[in-house]
């Protein structure tokens, strides 16, 4: 078993990075979905309200984050000094305004109000107590700070599809090939290159798995969520994939040795 990809999240929602390593800090992957976008009630948005937001590219300029907007251009990301509270999910969180005129075209873009707001170190948003009884922190992500998916799940899958889907509809971290389809459901905890993973939740899917990644638009011909909640409905939801929590920092490389060392 080994790493097969690694994807970074610099905005929750917006265009992932495939990357051939990641470093881990307290937060999860670094610079992982530390950018969100709300809306004028400081509520998050996400590709469930305005799926084209996939079409809206990020990348790394040194620590700072860039996004690419259809139509407007590019903008680096910048924090200002103005605190808010914003809502993403059930946590209201402290964050910091970002800077006006990448969240003016993203409104254009998007033909509403939005803004881009950042976690910044001094803010603590808990992952979900009912699963982690440690005090964990996690960035924007929708609970924990990995998302951990296993190739030959993607291909069964696609198997039962007209056409392949594309993993990039799951949002992961990290996807690991070796193991056969579906064995994710019965770890409980891994060892990726030095690092300790805890599984701790089956991930329970969206509507944005119907968002094709390269356009923004839903597909009624590509239905992966239909398909599995056939057969991949658990009490947490249709699932596909595993979320997980770090033991300590360290770094992720492709092709990392990928070790069971919990299971049922």
């Amino acid at each position: 078993m080994k790493v097969h990809s690694l994807y970074v999240y610099p905005v929750k929602s917006l265009a992932g990075i495939q990357v051939p390593y990641f470093e881990i800090d307290d937060f999860g992957p670094k610079g992982d979905r530390r950018w969100m976008i709300v809306d004028g009630e400081r509520r998050f948005v996400t590709q469930r309200e305005i799926p084209g937001m996939a079409r809206i590219t990020t990348s790394f300029t040194g620590d700072a984050v860039s996004v690419h907007i259809p139509g407007e251009g590019d903008f680096i990301l910048q924090q200002t000094d103005q605190e808010l509270r914003v809502l993403v999910w059930r946590d209201w969180v402290k964050a910091v305004e970002g800077e006006a005129s990448a969240s003016a075209a993203l409104s254009r873009f998007c033909g509403k109000e939005l803004r881009f707001v950042y976690m910044p170190d001094s803010s603590f948003r808990r992952v979900d107590a009912g699963r982690v009884t440690e005090y964990r922190r996690v960035g924007f992500a929708d609970g924990f700070p990995f998302l951990i998916t296993n190739l030959a799940s993607l291909n069964e899958l696609s198997s039962r599809l007209d056409a392949s889907v594309d993993m990039r509809r799951f949002r992961p971290n990290i996807v690991i090939h070796g193991p056969a389809p579906w064995q994710e459901d019965h770890w409980h905890a891994l060892e990726i290159g030095e690092t300790r993973f805890d599984i701790v939740k089956p991930s329970s899917r969206c509507i944005v798995t119907t968002v094709d990644p390269d356009t923004g638009v839903k597909d009624p011909g590509m239905q992966p969520l239909r398909e599995l909640s056939g057969y991949r409905r658990a009490p947490d939801g249709v699932i596909f994939g595993q979320n997980a929590i770090h033991e300590s920092p360290g770094v992720v490389h492709l092709d990392d040795s990928v070790t069971v060392i919990e299971s049922e």
